[in-house]
């Protein structure tokens, strides 16, 4: 095999991925509300030598209670808000780095644009921004809106929104203040730069009350798949994260994506393609297998018909351990046709759908030892399906905790990941350029 050398992203959300992993005696139940609990997963990535650690976010309690009585069993509702936890991760950690969801939707480019520029400084330049365009209607309902934005004006707005927060990076020259007690001189008048933004969704002057970022800017990551999302990605974005359980399907969107740069003036190497995997690793196949199947005995069944409710409807009155029924009029036509399907195919029950497609929550999932872990992270890195992987363990910290002490030691050992940071920034370990101001 080759020696691509593979990047790695923690996403460490809540307390893990998988559906019942809260219900499982080694996971705090109350530890998404706990900053030494985050802290202990950014140590122990940081310990595995991780580019970076990752928080989603939504902005408003996305679950609905279908079926009744779902809602009050999911994990899915309280936690700390992630630019505030990065400002507290940047002091307990040095290397690794920090990287959050913020909206484009329900923000404005002034507050991101100083929030990260801010952590950026106090993190010595690890941060990044994930760019969302958030899609949910119970996020517009909390910011003085009854309807989401249709799809093409967030995506508009989403476009002007990083050029303008872009911008407000480049108010002040990398080396505008100089700070001369002698002379009496704080900056050098030619190193600011206003930015005086006039568009069809900001009006913004600027400039930005800190100093430019460490790192020039943030990181910039994106998660969208589709062609919008593709070309931000592209004109902007220095980190992908996407969801793929397939490997001819992570190599399309990896052509697609990568062959889109040219005509940005960058580089392929230049953005990284990180998809999601959810990996639950132990010494034999056996012991991986059991503690797969431990975690999916904690799905309570309410649980479990949620993560279905959408493309099959309610089917909280069939027996759980029946036939899967043809939902009537699904809402997602689609899906509902997949899950079909592989219940015939495989004659499974109620209970096996929803175990089914309460894993990995559509990333993709192996189970397996150190070796077969290790091996099909190379089969797509060596496929040029991705770059690196960002990794969403089941349950949290012990799905880190495996990662870092099992899997991490064979990829070291095969040649194909790192031994020691290459860098003090975010952007130096990942290997993505520094971006030059636009008044340089």
């Amino acid at each position: 095999m080759s020696k691509r050398q593979i990047k790695l992203g923690l996403s460490m959300r809540q307390l893990g991925y998988h559906a019942g992993g809260w219900r499982h005696p080694a996971v705090p139940a109350d530890g998404a509300m706990r900053i030494a609990h985050f802290a202990h997963i950014a140590q122990t990535a940081e310990r595995g030598l991780f580019d970076m650690v990752f928080l989603a976010d939504g902005l408003g309690l996305r679950q609905r209670d279908n079926p009744p009585g779902s809602l009050a069993r999911s994990d899915r509702n309280v936690e700390l808000e992630p630019l505030t936890m990065l400002a507290a991760l940047a002091m307990v950690t040095s290397h690794i780095g920090l990287v959050a969801t913020a909206s484009t939707s329900y923000n404005e480019p002034f507050h991101i644009a100083r929030k990260f520029a801010s952590i950026d400084h106090i993190s010595g330049g690890r941060a990044g921004w994930n760019i969302v365009t958030s899609w949910s209607e119970e996020e517009a309902w909390n910011f003085n809106r009854d309807r989401h934005f249709d799809y093409d004006e967030r995506y508009d707005r989403a476009a002007e929104f990083v050029e303008v927060t872009k911008g407000l990076w480049d108010s002040w020259d990398q080396d505008a203040f100089v700070r001369d007690k002698a002379e009496g001189l704080f900056f050098r008048p030619d190193g600011l730069h206003v930015l005086n933004h006039a568009g069809p969704h900001f009006q913004v002057r600027g400039p930005l009350t800190v100093e430019r970022p460490v790192q020039g800017y943030p990181v910039l990551v994106q998660a969208g798949s589709s062609e919008a999302g593709q070309e931000i990605a592209a004109a902007s974005a220095d980190v992908c994260f996407v969801a793929h359980t397939d490997l001819g399907d992570a190599q399309a969107y990896y052509r697609s994506v990568k062959s889109k740069l040219a005509r940005h003036g960058r580089d392929e190497d230049a953005l990284k393609i990180l998809p999601g995997l959810l990996a639950i690793v132990a010494p034999t196949e056996a012991e991986a297998r059991n503690k797969y199947e431990e975690l999916q005995a904690l799905i309570h069944p309410l649980v479990g018909l949620a993560h279905v409710y959408g493309p099959m409807g309610d089917l909280s009155a069939y027996p759980i351990d029946g036939p899967v029924p043809v939902p009537n009029d699904p809402q997602h036509r689609s899906r509902a046709k997949v899950l079909l399907d592989m219940a015939a195919r495989n004659n499974w029950t109620i209970r096996d759908l929803y175990l089914a497609a309460s894993m990995g929550r559509g990333h993709r999932t192996v189970i397996g030892t150190p070796g077969q872990v290790a091996d099909a992270m190379q089969e797509w890195v060596d496929g040029r399906g991705a770059d690196g992987f960002n990794i969403i363990p089941a349950t949290l910290p012990g799905g880190i905790e495996d990662f870092v002490d099992l899997v991490v030691p064979e990829l070291q050992d095969r040649g194909v990941y790192r031994t020691v940071y290459e860098g003090a920034t975010l952007r130096e370990n990942l290997g993505v350029p520094r971006p030059a101001s636009r008044h340089a």
